[in-house]
């Protein structure tokens, strides 16, 4: 099934079809008309022959057979037609030899005084044309004779073929500058709406302070200025939530913060074992919630900020970021490995959004690798696109887990780590999407988990 036509190729279309109707309209009756009057002209030229040689005929006097003899002659040789004539009885007038066809039923009409005017097949030419017969009368009003004139039809087919070719030829030129003028029309008639698809693809990706030029007709000026319209309202909505998001995450930390050491204190003066197990546990749930409010400040910038991608080496960045992380992985008897394809692969990514994404991933995997377990980093190239890879040797998750994993706030049974805030891979999704990229989740060689990011290529510049 073919895709849906672009709004360039159906003003094109509709235009050079209205010319097409137009030239129709006009240029067929007229060829018709040429055509009727090509064979009037015949007829008109073949009846003045036909005349002249009536009344050369019905003279009778030698001198006018002989110029009836010389006229026929002349018009065999200067015309594809032929002029016969018979008498009255049926016979030939010398020096004029005998007719073809003598028993032709355009001479009998003739010679009962009858004029015939035929197109048909002409017996004399033995092909297709026209068959003109007038009689032959004396100053009585006798009839002493009969003319046939022939004219075969083949050069007025050819006559008409030009006329019909031309007319073709000249219309298959004015439909292609119809064609070129329909499409240069359309683009400036498309214009406004090229650039409303460009702003719209701009908030699809993020920036909201994507403007449309209200330009163009009374029509894309009000729709632009509608959408427009829409966007701030739109762009003051996000910013409002994400702002309220990070100041109350922010005001949060501090009353957390004092909550805390209050518990601890508390924690130092009970001796109660029943006591003290439920201060801990409520400065457990204290320090889970201060990472979730961390993670809340975390997400809220990531959304907020969108800077310009610029090209990082995905090796060299990985390596950096699991440097970092051997100490931790050490501490939990993990190990680190990495398997790059291309040390220098580049993707596009905007300052800092790599590392955040590999610190978030490693802290997962880390959290639910077991001891003597491993976590893998690969690079590689695939389908002109920047992958890398984080696998772990974890329990993994099932294909229901993995399609909720990116929700905010879901922490799995048993496959998050008990200071787990649900945000981590909702925080990197975020962070890839904004730099055109894909994250996605599976099932690792070894049973864990798999992370899946896929960037766009960089280039050096």
């Amino acid at each position: 099934m073919s895709g849906p036509t672009s709004l360039n190729r159906r003003l094109v279309v509709s235009y050079v079809l209205l010319v097409a109707i137009a030239i129709a309209a006009f240029t067929v009756p007229v060829a018709f008309v040429l055509t009727g009057q090509l064979r009037g002209d015949v007829e008109t030229s073949v009846r003045r022959e036909a005349d002249t040689a009536a009344l050369l005929l019905s003279a009778g006097d030698l001198p006018s057979r002989q110029a009836l003899a010389r006229l026929a002659e002349a018009y065999d040789k200067e015309t594809p037609g032929r002029l016969d004539a018979v008498l009255a009885d049926g016979t030939a007038p010398g020096p004029l030899p005998v007719p073809p066809a003598a028993a032709d039923p355009a001479f009998r009409d003739a010679l009962a005084g009858r004029v015939t005017v035929r197109w048909g097949h002409a017996a004399a030419l033995d092909a297709d044309g026209l068959v003109l017969a007038v009689p032959a009368r004396d100053a009585a009003g006798r009839v002493t004779g009969a003319i046939r004139v022939s004219y075969p039809s083949a050069p007025i087919a050819a006559r008409q073929l030009q006329i019909w070719g031309f007319r073709a030829v000249l219309a298959v030129a004015v439909l292609i500058v119809a064609a070129f003028l329909g499409a240069f029309f359309a683009r400036r008639l498309t214009r406004p709406f090229r650039g409303l698809n460009q702003m719209a693809g701009r908030l699809r990706d993020g920036e909201l302070t994507a403007r449309a030029e209200e330009s163009g007709p009374v029509e894309t000026r009000t729709l632009a200025r509608t959408l427009n319209t829409a966007a701030e309202t739109i762009d003051t909505l996000v910013r409002a939530q994400r702002s309220f998001i990070a100041d109350a995450s922010h005001q949060l930390r501090t009353p957390l913060t004092a909550l805390r050491l209050s518990l601890d204190n508390i924690a130092d003066g009970v001796h109660d074992p029943d006591v003290h197990e439920d201060v801990d546990q409520a400065t457990a749930e204290v320090v889970r919630m201060s990472r979730l409010v961390n993670g809340l400040l975390t997400l809220a910038k990531a959304e907020a900020a969108i800077g310009a991608p610029e090209p990082v080496r995905v090796a060299e960045l990985a390596g950096e970021r699991l440097g970092v992380w051997r100490a931790v992985a050490a501490d939990r008897g993990v190990s680190l490995r990495e398997d790059h394809a291309d040390d220098e692969l580049l993707a596009m990514v905007s300052p800092g959004h790599l590392e955040q994404v590999l610190d978030n991933v490693l802290s997962n995997a880390l959290e639910v690798s077991p001891d003597g377990g491993a976590v893998t980093v690969s690079t590689g190239r695939r389908d002109g696109r920047a992958v890398l890879e984080i696998a772990d040797e974890g329990p993994g998750m099932s294909e229901a887990e993995r399609s909720r994993a990116f929700d905010r706030f879901w922490r799995g049974q048993g496959r998050t780590g008990p200071s787990g805030s649900g945000l981590g891979l909702a925080i990197v999704k975020q962070l890839v999407t904004d730099d055109g990229g894909t994250v996605t989740l599976g099932e690792a060689a070894g049973g864990g988990l798999s992370v899946r990011i896929e960037l766009p290529l960089g280039h050096r510049r």
